[in-house]
């Protein structure tokens, strides 16, 4: 073969190759054009029920009779503790600027839009992925949008629930002086409420993240065990940061954290065996 004939075969593979990369650029642009439209449908139905939205679930917590109040405090009876009956309070909001409550219902449409349209969302990501995916290693994923959705969920729950009740009953009830008085603005309240919801809701999907990453040989569970006390660390200075600074309460989100992280290193462990098993298949092959 001629200089001319490697140079013009390199030169055709390299075509080749940008072309599929452009494809790849592509896809992955009308995957996120369909994932971005469901999720404005679905803020566009939450917009039109605003009103509704934010009596009923954004300001919820902010009821002294919220059901978590009420349900966490029948708990610490029966067990024969106060530390789960939260102190009596009553907010009072305001509102700073001309068009926040306008643009405050624009956010709240898009976050709680967002939550709605998640499985949607995460299936386009999936089938971008999936066809990347060998056939053995799809099925090790099968119903991978059904698991990540219901800890997606789990974890936007147990903030709303748990975390976000304890951290607005806390603060609402602080006081460095009884000369001063807590009057919340409408955005602070919503941009707490909202970073603790998809704060909780990503963190939950570490299982989903060790699965593939161990999958991929870039993570084992020898590494999780050995770097344990750094994550126990870590898990109790994020729970100290997203909750108000008593002990009880940086346990109540440190614990599934653990237990998450726990979760985490049997997943690995499990992916890692049979990353190994396949590995020596090859071999023996």
């Amino acid at each position: 073969m001629s200089v001319v004939d490697k140079f013009l075969n390199s030169r055709q593979k390299n075509t080749k190759a940008e072309m599929a990369f452009v494809d790849h650029i592509e896809e992955l642009r009308w995957h996120i054009i369909r994932a971005l439209a469901v999720v404005i449908i679905a803020s566009i139905v939450v917009f039109f029920n605003i009103e509704r939205v934010w009596d009923g679930i954004i300001m919820g917590p902010a009821h002294p009779d919220f059901i978590s109040y009420r349900v966490l405090c029948k708990l610490g009876q029966k067990i024969g503790t106060d530390v789960l009956c939260l102190q009596d309070f009553n907010i009072e909001f305001q509102n700073t600027q001309l068009s926040g409550q306008f643009m405050m219902s624009f956010s709240t449409s898009f976050m709680v839009g967002f939550i709605v349209a998640f499985p949607y969302v995460f299936w386009e990501f999936w089938r971008f992925i999936k066809p990347a995916l060998k056939p053995n290693e799809l099925k090790y994923a099968r119903g991978i949008v059904f698991w990540s959705s219901l800890l997606f969920f789990t974890g936007v729950l147990f903030a709303y629930y748990i975390v976000t009740p304890f951290t607005i009953n806390f603060f609402a009830t602080y006081q460095l002086s009884p000369l001063f008085k807590n009057i919340i603005t409408i955005s602070n309240y919503y941009d707490t409420m909202s970073d603790l919801i998809l704060g909780m809701g990503v963190v939950f999907e570490l299982p989903i993240v060790v699965f593939f990453l161990s999958r991929i040989g870039l993570l084992t569970p020898q590494l999780m065990r050995s770097k344990r006390r750094y994550a126990i660390l870590i898990i109790f200075v994020l729970a100290a940061v997203i909750t108000p600074p008593d002990w009880f309460s940086i346990w109540l989100v440190a614990i599934p954290l653990l237990v998450l992280y726990e979760a985490g290193i049997t997943i690995s462990e499990r992916a890692n065996k049979e990353r190994q098993r396949k590995q020596r298949l090859k071999e023996n092959y």
